[in-house]
């Protein structure tokens, strides 16, 4: 059977009628540039972030008539929103060559992914660590490129997966541009800069396009990034969760074998207290928690230097040992250290030798030797067999 052309799909779309039952969705300019993989199609269908409830049955439409499709094995479909659409019309066409669930696969009660019998590694990956917050806002992605490099600079083989589907930073964080390459089979060959690799969700959307995507799509897109991305060999993979306790981090926690968790906060005391609530949620489903960082830490005035706590100071550190988890280290609040991430030229390289990257590079060195203990400990509790 020949293979099926992005042209035979357009074309079965150009049957589903457009959100005012006018038109079709192709061309009133809604479907993303079509993605053929294996058999089976991705797309998604610009719409109103308003409407995307009242339009599912649109969304549902498409799938089936290009499941229909003669030798297609499944099809997905994903609503996104454009941020500069006008909320009364349709959006423009937004490219998104998304990495989504197989069309079938069923949804999970509340939305969360039924935990797997056995959580199977990824080849290839030594040790998988999610950095993670309570709440946003408190530079967790930035905390998480700088500790992904500083491991790079103390000698390990390091990649990042930008678990936030809704709002991926690594693109601009680590200055990449452009579109993962597929390879052979079903495996996408992963970004690259600094010499560690990358995978994220912002190199597959455009950056002013927001995900519309309920929680098994979510959770098959993640799944799919770290399955069927080819890292090669890599000492630890650094997982950039999104912020709070939701589908993504629960589904990362329960099938995914995460060596470990870090936890980011700042000093007051209400990020503290959606701090725990991560603390706990790692607890429950038995990930080793490597430390906590307290980000933001105090600001050190550039024209006097003098030392402001703005948010406090020292709250992280009380509360790791109040609840008995290392305490990784203070990182200030710097100019040096926004600047460079706006940029995309992160302090860890582009500032290697100053007091900021030091703390980076030292933070490192504490969450890897943090995780070391951690197997040494599961090893030691492991049963012994001995024959007599």
């Amino acid at each position: 059977m020949p293979e099926v052309t992005k042209e035979q799909v357009l074309e079965k779309l150009r049957t589903v009628r457009g959100p005012d039952m006018e038109g079709n969705i192709v061309d009133l300019g809604l479907v993303s540039d079509v993605f053929l993989s294996d058999g089976k199609a991705y797309f998604s269908i610009t719409v109103p972030a308003e409407r995307a409830k009242a339009l599912d049955p649109m969304r549902a439409a498409a799938e089936k008539v290009v499941r229909e499709i003669p030798g297609i094995k499944g099809a997905m479909v994903a609503l996104t929103a454009d941020k500069r659409a006008a909320s009364g019309a349709a959006a423009p066409a937004a490219r998104a060559e998304t990495a989504a669930p197989p069309a079938g696969q069923p949804p999970h009660a509340h939305g969360h992914a039924a935990p797997p019998k056995a959580k199977s590694g990824i080849p290839g990956v030594g040790a998988i660590i999610a950095v993670a917050s309570g709440k946003g806002g408190v530079g967790k992605s930035t905390t998480a490129v700088n500790l992904a490099l500083s491991l790079k600079a103390n000698g390990l083989r390091v990649g990042i997966l930008d678990a936030d589907i809704y709002g991926p930073s690594m693109p601009r964080l680590l200055k990449i541009s452009g579109r993962p390459q597929q390879i052979e089979g079903r495996l996408i060959r992963p970004m690259e800069n600094y010499g560690i690799k990358v995978m994220s969700m912002g190199f597959l959307v455009d950056e002013e396009v927001a995900m519309i995507w309920r929680g098994p799509m979510i959770q098959s897109a993640l799944l799919q990034m770290l399955r069927e991305v080819a890292w090669g060999e890599l000492d630890v993979l650094v997982v950039d969760m999104p912020p709070g306790t939701g589908d993504a981090q629960l589904t990362m926690a329960q099938q995914v074998p995460l060596a470990g968790a870090v936890i980011v906060s700042t000093p007051q005391d209400l990020a503290l207290i959606d701090a725990r609530k991560g603390l706990n949620m790692f607890n429950k489903v038995e990930v080793p928690v490597l430390g906590i960082i307290e980000n933001m830490s105090y600001f050190i005035a550039p024209d006097t230097g003098n030392r402001y706590d703005i948010f406090g100071h020292g709250g992280a550190r009380k509360e790791a040992e109040k609840i008995g988890v290392p305490f990784l280290g203070e990182v200030p609040l710097t100019m040096d250290i926004r600047e460079t991430s706006d940029l995309g030229t992160p302090v860890v390289v582009s500032n290697p030798d100053g007091a900021a990257a030091q703390t980076y590079r030292e933070i490192g060195r504490r969450v890897w030797q943090q995780l070391e203990e951690t197997r040494r400990s599961v090893s030691r509790e492991a049963p012994q067999i001995i024959f007599e």
